[in-house]
């Protein structure tokens, strides 16, 4: 099967997590870095989650998994270690509509969660269309290797020039020369070095902005 790669924007969606262990930790982890209002359901909790339930960050339904605990979800996770629960999980979920993944079984889910590489706003997504997660964390590493924290100063950089430039009025054809021009440059070698002065002046002479750079 071949998943449709999509960016999700959850920031402030109510999204349910069924399950208390160690695999229901990892996404509710994810969740909220993304900015979601996350449910647990399950009677046990591993001890990061009991703390984030005492410090507000998740709400916990102290209860047996039911139906009714997907009312007016956003998406669905289910990971319990009970393949019967799972199933009734992605049944309910189907029939309301609502998105669901079921961990370690992609034949119960309406999407998968891919291994993520993070540089600042810079996501770097790899999957395997839920064959092998073992191949897609080895390709994950690879990335983390190749793709270090410049990175992330060089998108900061590249966003702000973005605006600067399309603020400049000019035609899409010309900016879209001077974007390129700059990504084609030696600017993310410079960033690695740490040499921001010269960050400053490659910009200028490529693009004709000035504007402040800085370790990020």
């Amino acid at each position: 099967m071949r998943y449709y790669p999509l960016f999700l924007d959850i920031a402030g969606r109510r999204c349910v997590v069924v399950g208390g262990g160690s695999v229901a930790e990892r996404k509710v982890e994810r969740l909220l870095a993304c900015g979601a209002r996350v449910e647990v359901v399950g009677r046990c909790l591993t001890t990061a989650l009991a703390g984030m339930k005492e410090e507000g960050k998740i709400l916990h339904r102290d209860a047996e998994y039911d139906e009714a605990h997907l009312r007016d979800a956003f998406l669905v996770i289910g990971a319990t270690d009970d393949g019967g629960v799972n199933g009734r999980i992605a049944r309910d979920a189907r029939a309301k509509g609502i998105p669901v993944n079921i961990v370690d079984d992609p034949a119960l889910c309406d999407f998968i969660l891919p291994s993520i590489v993070e540089r600042g706003d810079l996501a770097i997504a790899v999957s395997t269309g839920g064959r092998s997660p073992a191949l897609a964390k080895k390709i994950r590493r690879e990335m983390e290797e190749r793709y270090g924290p410049e990175y992330a100063a060089l998108l900061a950089i590249l966003g702000e020039l973005r605006r600067r430039v399309i603020a400049d009025g000019g035609s899409s054809g010309e900016n879209r020369e001077r974007f390129e021009a700059v990504i084609g440059s030696d600017l993310l070698e410079q960033i690695r070095a740490g040499r921001w002065d010269r960050v400053k002046e490659r910009i200028r002479e490529l693009t004709g902005v000035e504007m402040e750079v800085e370790p990020r």
